[in-house]
Formats: structure tokens, sequence, C-alpha cells
């Protein structure tokens, strides 16, 4: 029997898409695991690039129009035949140990439909969406209009990210992310997989729900990988808060009709809040954008067997080898002498806020950046 299935839906992250899949190969190492890569119409050379790579190891479905994240990953839900399935974003960096700890958890918890685990950013900062409550009235009010970061230690005002509750430790929670989500194959299955309602944000939040509507608790766990947020989304655009918050709506409609007249003006209000907010921090970029020039000189720092290749390389003039000299710095691991496990512990393990972290893909000779450009 195949032990777990990785779904991955691609749009327009091609060097991104091709770590991910480096890191998901090693971490099934020793398993019996299959992976289905779907694109959604990037109009890049996304697949052909990754397929001419990897094309004995994956599956990949190329779709002619973008159908959304919901019914792209249905594609190869449906035809999973693992007794897990792992929706995992292309912008992610898992981890054998991860996996294998995971896979473990499930078939000894038969009360677990899904799971998710900690995330953290390229600089190895916990990304609070890694356990989440139900959006509720009051819950979405206090997200919208900033109470759950005034307060973020709250359990009454605090509970859309669950702040509250330790990183570190597992817990029963009500809301997985869908950029890493393991799932009950035959569970997930049965409930017809994600709902195409949902064209690219709140699909998580309603299959999470619906696990728990079939009687199936959510975990988070607290193993570790890489999630670089996003990175072919602007988050501070208004059609992202637009479209994140109507999904929102839609959630209510579907499960809390009840809630719908108290929801929608609440949400209508978040809308135009964090729309305005979206609009001033863009202008504020635009106007004050260059006072970021200076993280650009900080020093290199690099992690090699081979650092004076990967610098000539680069285009690297100076650089050290030495962590203790990399308190504010940019490090550049070459993935070439560290696997995901130990890459990903590295960045976790030296996470400070004047580091920037950024891999070395051998293979290609680039860098891969959380800012990097990804056409």
């Amino acid at each position: 029997m195949v032990d777990v299935s990785v779904i991955i839906v691609n749009y327009r992250v091609k060097y991104f898409l091709e770590q991910t899949l480096r890191s998901v190969f090693q971490a099934l190492e020793g398993l019996n695991g299959e992976v289905i890569v779907i694109d959604n119409a990037s109009g890049d050379d996304s697949i052909a690039y990754s397929r001419e790579k990897y094309g004995d190891r994956a599956v990949f479905i190329e779709n002619k129009e973008n159908v959304g994240f919901a019914r792209a990953n249905n594609q190869g839900i449906m035809f999973a035949k693992g007794e897990f399935t792992l929706i995992l974003n292309p912008d992610t960096v898992i981890t054998r140990d991860t996996i294998v700890r995971n896979l473990e958890w499930m078939r000894s918890h038969e009360d677990c439909g899904a799971t998710g685990v900690r995330m953290v950013d390229g600089n190895g900062v916990f990304l609070p969406e890694s356990k989440r409550s139900f959006p509720t009235p009051w819950v979405a009010f206090c997200k919208i209009f900033g109470l759950s970061k005034l307060f973020p230690r709250s359990p009454l005002f605090a509970k859309y990210h669950l702040r509250y509750l330790s990183d570190v430790e597992p817990h029963k929670v009500d809301i997985l992310s869908g950029a890493y989500m393991m799932c009950r194959t035959s569970v997930l299955q049965q409930m017809g997989g994600l709902d195409e309602d949902f064209f690219i944000y709140g699909e998580d939040i309603d299959l999470s729900y619906r696990f728990t509507k079939a009687g199936y608790n959510n975990y988070y766990l607290p193993y570790n990988i890489i999630h670089y947020k996003g990175e072919s989304t602007r988050k501070d655009s208004m059609r992202y808060v637009r479209i994140f918050y109507e999904a929102m709506l839609l959630f209510y409609r579907k499960h809390f009709p009840r809630y719908s007249a108290i929801a929608y003006p609440i949400i209508k209000a978040g809308v135009l809040v964090r729309a305005s907010l979206a609009m001033f921090n863009r202008l504020g970029k635009r106007l004050f954008g260059r006072k970021n020039v200076k993280e650009s000189t900080k020093p290199w720092v690099i992690l090699s067997d081979h650092p004076d290749e990967i610098a000539q390389n680069c285009s690297i003039d100076k650089y050290s080898t030495d962590m203790a000299l990399a308190h504010n710095a940019r490090i550049l691991i070459d993935d070439g002498c560290f696997s995901y496990d130990e890459l990903v512990s590295t960045i976790v393990a030296n996470s400070d806020k004047g580091r920037e972290f950024h891999i070395y893909a051998r293979r290609n000779g680039k860098i891969i950046s959380p800012k990097m450009n990804q056409q």
C-alpha cells in the first residue's frame, strides 16, 4: 500500500517548485509514496523544467486554464492511492523527520482526520497561521479590527491564530493551513475533496471544518517545515483583501447561515478597513521604500564545502564561513552539502532578527530567497 500521496498545485513558482520536489523526494526515501503535480496554466516553463528532471518520479498534470486551488487539488486527490494524502504548497521545504513523525502520529491517533505542522518563513520565524480557530463572527471581528494583535496571548481576543497555545507542543485545533495539510485519504475522498466554490482562499478553513463535522479531530504538530508564505501573491493588494474576506463570508453562508446577517457587516467593514490599510501600505513603500536598501549591504556567510565556487557563481566578492559572525548577515546554505532536515533545523535554530537566510540550489546555481523573483 502507498503510505502517502503528495499533491502539489503549482502556479508560476518554477524554482520554488523544484526545491519543494527535491525536499519531498528526500523526505519520502524509504517510504512508499507518490507525488502528483498539477500546474494551473502558469504560462511559463515550470512543468517542462521539472518534468525533465523528475518525470520518472512524479506525475505532472498541466491545466489549460487556472481552475483554482481547490479544483486543481481535487484532480490529484480523487486518484490518490496513499493511506494518507498530503496537500502541499509549491513554496515549501519539508523534511523526512516531519513526514515520518506525522505518519506515526496519524496511525497512532485514530481520531485524527487531518494534521498541520509548525511552519516557519524563509528566515525561520514561526508563522501563526499554522494553527487557527474557526472564524466565528467574534473571532473575525477581533482579527479584522486588530484586537488579536493588541492582545496576542488572550484566549478571548486572540483565538484566530491561537497565539496563547504553545507552538512547540501538539494541540487539537480547529483550522489547519492548506500549505501543509495531511489527511486520511479515504475520508478526504468520501467528502469529495476540497470545495471548488472556494477558488483560492478559504478552502482549508472549509475542509478543516468538514473533518470535524465528520467526527474527526484536527491536530497541530510541532514539526518544522519552511513555507515561503505565498510568494506569488501580493498580500498587501486590495484584490487579496477582497477575495480573502469574501471567502470567509462564503464559509459563513455554507456552514453558519444564521451568522450571515451578523458576519456580513463585520466583514464588509473589515474589507474597507483592510483595503485602506493596504493602499496606504503600498503608497508608503513607494515613497519610502529606499530605506530598505541597506539590507543588501549585509555581509555574506556561506555554509558549504565549496564556498569559493559558490561565491564565484553568485558574484559574491567577500564572505565568511563562520556562523559566529552571522548575527547581522545574509546566510547562504548549500543544499548540495546539507540534507533538508539539516537545512531546516539550521535555519530554525539560528533564526534571528538580523539574519537573512538563503538556499543555494546547487543543481541550477540559483539562490532561493524569500523575496526572489519567481518568474
